[in-house]
């Protein structure tokens, strides 16, 4: 996954304002304890990080 396709998908599904803010501030067990913008920045791949996101939130299925 591109992280031109994983921003995409966050701002879809969070909406343009809150995707950064929510990337910047919700920690993510299943990331290590990193926030995505952590994860993203530590080289986490944008496909582990979005299937991380999918994990603690209710993503709808056609952006899965």
């Amino acid at each position: 996954m591109r992280l031109t396709d994983f921003w995409n998908r966050m701002h879809r599904h969070f909406g343009e304002a809150y995707a950064e803010s929510w990337a910047r501030d919700y920690v993510i067990a299943g990331l290590g304890g990193r926030t995505v913008e952590q994860a993203l920045a530590d080289g986490v791949a944008a496909k582990q990080v979005w299937h991380a996101v999918c994990q603690v939130v209710e993503v709808d299925a056609r952006l899965r």
